[in-house]
Parts: structure tokens; sequence; C-alpha cells
């Protein structure tokens, strides 16, 4: 699972690109309860979604012509140089160069050789995110994308990433990682074919977050009450929990997920 003890190749932070930060401030405030916190004029903009004065997620304004809005998934990385060559080795797109963010961490932003686009924080004085796991943060990930082995090989050689196939109904199998060393306990995404699922096959591959919620079907009304719109009404998964797929008021893909209690 997620957690907040972060080692190479775990996901450290996520990031929100939108064209209307108040407005996206106002939506992701009714639905999961945050509050935006502004970085300061020296950040140009960025800020901090704050649950409960912990950081569930950083936001910046992308104006329509640099990009559509879309959520962005950080892994951590001890080299942000390293990683940017092994990217560019293995296939991918160095978006943004390696840089510093003040004394906070040194990050980069990529695609993989499919197009999905990722990032890698490398911690200074800020560690990552300050929660998940809990109602209105991360819980969860997946990766859509054209070829999971493909894309398996290209994450492991870029994080060490390890795979674990979690059988699901109807005898198929749903390929999970985890950081280098942690085991299944340590299972942070899955892989989905984009094929398989016809809610994303239309708009392409990417990184699905998936925040936990109290009550999914609430969460889904509450986000058409705020503009949202609901690309997967509510689902039970079996042994995981009930899920949705969302998009804000300005198109960024996230789920969410009331989550079966594990023993």
């Amino acid at each position: 699972m997620l957690t907040t003890r972060y080692v190479t190749g775990s996901p450290n932070w996520l990031e929100l690109g939108t064209p209307d930060i108040e407005g996206a401030g106002a939506f992701y405030g009714g639905l999961f309860g945050w509050t935006f916190q502004s970085a300061g004029p020296q950040a140009g903009g960025y800020g901090m979604f704050q649950l409960g004065g912990k950081t569930a997620a950083g936001a910046m304004t992308v104006p329509p012509e640099q990009g559509a809005a879309a959520w962005n998934l950080y892994f951590q990385s001890p080299d942000a140089d390293a990683t940017a060559k092994r990217v560019r080795d293995g296939g991918g797109t160095v978006v943004a160069e390696p840089m510093d963010v003040f004394d906070l961490g040194r990050m980069a932003i990529f695609t993989d050789p499919a197009g999905v686009g990722f990032a890698t924080w490398q911690p200074g004085t800020n560690k990552g995110l300050d929660v998940l796991n809990e109602t209105g943060s991360l819980r969860w990930a997946e990766l859509y994308t054209p070829d999971t082995e493909s894309a398996l090989g290209f994450y492991r050689s870029i994080f060490g990433w390890e795979e674990f196939g979690v059988p699901i109904p109807g005898g198929d199998t749903y390929t999970t990682v985890n950081p280098a060393g942690a085991g299944p306990q340590g299972m942070f995404a899955g892989l989905v074919p984009l094929e398989t699922d016809a809610t994303e096959a239309a708009d392409g591959p990417y990184w699905l977050p998936y925040f936990e919620v109290d009550d999914t079907d609430a969460s889904v009304a509450q986000a058409e009450k705020l503009g949202g719109k609901v690309r997967l009404a509510p689902l039970d998964l079996e042994d995981v929990g009930r899920i949705a797929k969302l998009a804000d008021p300005f198109g960024a893909r996230f789920a969410v997920i009331k989550s079966v209690p594990q023993g």
C-alpha cells in the first residue's frame, strides 16, 4: 500500500495542472475538504491542497495552450539526473530537464514510450506528500497503457519496480507494482491494458489517481453538483471497494474509492 515512508520508486507527490486554480480549489474543496495554500509569490502561483493542515497534493495554473488539465504523479528518485538519463535510454522523453526547486528538492518531468506523462522528485527539505490513504487523499493509481509488458519493462528500468499478479474474477490477472524489495504489501498501482477499458480507450493512455472517500455514491453526487463529470458510475470490485471515475470541471481525470477494510 501507499506509505509516506518514501523509498526509491514510490509515489511521493501528486500535482494538478489546471487552467483555473480558484475554480479547481472550489471543486476539490467541496469534494474532499481541501484548502488551497499558496507557496508564495516566489513560487509563481504554485500551491498546495491541504487536508487538515497536511499536504494532500500540489497544484499550478497551466494555460490551455500549454496543455490539458491533468493530474501528474511523481515517483521518488535518489538522483533526478540519473533518472532522466535512464528515461532517455529507455525510449521515454524528458519534457522538463532536472531542476532544483529552492531547497525543497529536485524534479524532472517525462513521458514514457507510450506518451504517458509522469515525473520524479528527489527530496530535499520537502520529503513528499504528508497524507495518503486517508479520506480525501491519494489511495491508489492505475496506468492505462497500450502494452503492459513494455510499460513494466520501462518503469522497471527507471525505478526498479517489481510486479505482482492479483487474480480477479473471470480468471484474469491484475498486474500490480511495488518498489524494489517491498513485496506485495508495498503495491501502490496497477497496470491495465488500454483496450480492455472502454471508459479509458477513447482518451488515450495516462496515470489515473484514486482518492479515498467515505461514500462513493455521495462523492459522485457531490462532484456532479460542483460541475464535475461522471466517467464511470459507481461499481463494486470484490475485495477491493466501490469505485467511480470522474473528471473535474476542467477535464482533469481522477477516480474515487471507498476501500474494503483489509484484515
